[in-house]
């Protein structure tokens, strides 16, 4: 992951302000910590954060088209890159980089390539010949990016708030799927899937065709030029992976230049069951495994540097992203730099566990709809923001584009978790993977309960966190939150604690805006808390509230 800064329009295109600039894109480095490019034209300025994943050597950003009239500044991978270049002969690249083929794209076709590009993105680019310029990013929003507006008018973008929340007065969180344009003076949508209207689909699952797709999103994000591994935490998405990249690692390029063994990454508590399913999948694979261990105490004492990084003061997210964020640091300091990773399974195929109370296929498939839409918001954020914040990349193959269209496009009867006929949640997914010939990974694995990441490393985490956070907030303070933060009005202690820390960093109201609210359930949308009557007296993200559910759910407290 790289960071960016670009701002367009400023009045003052003084030396000072170039210093400005520099001295806010710094608040990105911990994204990019290979280099720092800065590209000034008038009253424009790119900037840009380096972490080099493809072509070290070459690809530093700004990038440009031949004559240097196109600048692009770019966050993230384009995994057709090769195949983009051969649409694209009668042009001249400077790099090797993946994301130079943006500049080239935009000089061929305008703004209308969006779609052809195949990764995750966010970007800014300036066609300096009529000063206009152009946002996008990707589909899902697996990359951050946010846009501010300036009291002098100038309109600004970066990959995180702290670049913009000190002189911008409003900046909000840039939609995925989305592109700003200065000629037409706003957003629009570019992806456009079936998925997205909601509508049920009827398309009969077929288990090779989902394998297929699936194992073919791993392979295209083993592009890399530097060490990687994979973050397995023993449950089905990361073992599934991690299952798929090990199998065919050796006939990869990366294969080929850091070795066929893979590495595999894990963080709990001690004893966790995230640990020891981790290390039976690592064993069964093969992989050269990595086992981090961290302590409550040593999780609070992170908390600030963890809310600062990931700005949001959502519980879920915040919980997750400390174990996350611990890994990472460890994960960089044996020189890996990029890592891949199990996000958004659960949304594609209804696998948290309040899913089982989905009423019917029609309300199943628009809650999963309604959860990837909103992934930008909590996972896609917490995946790329925690590790970013040490400077290695996530790359998320169940969100590949292609792979996503196949999944949704499944009539979600056959997602339906039906007890009666043996299917759990991710029944689909387990049974495309379920090969007695050639197995990917041990039965007992393949069809484990799901357990959330905040959950897995180690039940006590999250009830030491409770724990700290009663201790840091009286009955008073909690008694008035609603005086104090009107918006999002923290319900708990915990989240209250969380909020006094976001707010001491990042106190705009634009800020705290950016951040999702509602009630939730084991991570479900304020919508699903409708499925059961008795989940509204426990509305907590773990997936242990999913009572009724959960192997280890929460005793009904009476209200």
């Amino acid at each position: 992951m790289c960071g960016i800064l670009a701002i367009f329009g400023c009045t003052d295109n003084s030396h000072a302000k170039r210093s400005r600039v520099i001295e806010l894109s710094r608040r990105l480095r911990h994204r990019g910590p290979d280099w720092s490019g800065l590209h000034c034209h008038e009253d424009c300025y790119l900037a840009h954060q380096r972490l080099a994943i493809v072509d070290p050597t070459s690809g530093d950003q700004p990038l440009y088209n031949e004559d240097k009239t196109i600048v692009v500044a770019v966050n993230g991978e384009i995994y057709n890159h090769k195949e983009l270049r051969e649409k694209l002969k009668s042009h001249q690249f400077r790099t090797e980089s993946d994301c130079e083929v943006i500049a080239h794209l935009y000089e061929e076709y305008g703004e209308n390539f969006i779609d052809m590009l195949d990764g995750m993105f966010s970007f800014v680019l300036l066609d300096t010949r009529d000063k206009s310029f152009i946002a996008a990013r990707d589909a899902i929003g697996i990359t951050p990016l946010y846009m501010g507006w300036g009291l002098d008018g100038s309109i600004w973008f970066s990959s995180e708030m702290k670049a913009l929340s000190d002189d911008c007065e409003r900046f909000v969180s840039f939609l995925p799927g989305h592109i700003y344009s200065s000629k037409n003076g706003g957003l629009r949508r570019w992806y456009n899937p079936p998925w997205f209207s909601e509508t049920i689909p009827s398309t009969p699952y077929d288990p090779l065709v989902l394998r297929k797709a699936f194992e073919k999103a791993v392979v295209k994000r083993l592009m890399t030029d530097v060490p990687f591994g994979v973050l397995l935490s023993g449950g089905l998405d990361s073992s599934l992976v991690a299952a798929v990249a090990n199998r065919y690692l050796a006939d990869t390029e990366a294969g080929r230049q850091w070795g066929s063994q893979l590495h595999t990454f894990c963080v709990g508590l001690k004893g966790s069951p995230d640990l020891k399913a981790a290390r039976e999948v690592a064993d069964y694979l093969g992989t050269r495994h990595h086992e981090f261990h961290f302590t409550v105490q040593e999780g609070i004492d992170a908390l600030e540097e963890v809310i600062y990084h990931v700005e949001t003061y959502d519980v879920t997210t915040i919980r997750a992203s400390t174990p996350m964020f611990l890994m990472s640091r460890k994960i960089k300091s044996l020189g890996v730099k990029m890592v891949l990773s199990g996000e958004g399974s659960d949304e594609i195929f209804g696998g948290y566990l309040y899913f089982h109370k989905a009423p019917n296929k029609e309300e199943f498939h628009q809650e999963t709809c309604r959860k990837i839409k909103a992934l930008h918001l909590y996972d896609c954020l917490r995946a790329n923001k925690s590790t970013s914040a040490w400077g290695v990349e996530a790359r998320v193959p169940f969100l590949d584009k292609e792979f996503i269209n196949i999944a949704m496009n499944i009539d979600p009867e056959w997602k339906m978790i039906r007890p009666d006929l043996g299917r759990i949640e991710k029944w689909v997914v387990r049974n495309a993977f379920d090969d007695d010939q050639n197995p990917y990974l041990p039965k007992h694995i393949l069809y484990r309960q799901k357990e959330q990441f905040s959950d897995g490393v180690g039940y006590s985490w999250i009830d030491g966190l409770k724990d700290h956070a009663n201790s840091q907030v009286s009955d008073s303070m909690l008694a008035n939150a609603s005086f104090v933060y009107p918006h999002n009005t923290p319900t708990t202690k915990e989240g209250y604690y969380y909020r006094t820390i976001f707010e001491r960093y990042f106190p705009k109201a634009a800020a705290r805006e950016t951040v999702p609210g509602g009630p939730s359930v084991a991570c479900s949308t304020a919508k699903a808390v409708e499925w059961d009557a008795a989940w509204s007296k426990n509305l907590d993200p773990s997936g242990r509230a999913a009572l009724g559910v959960h192997e280890a759910a929460y005793e009904v407290k009476e209200t």
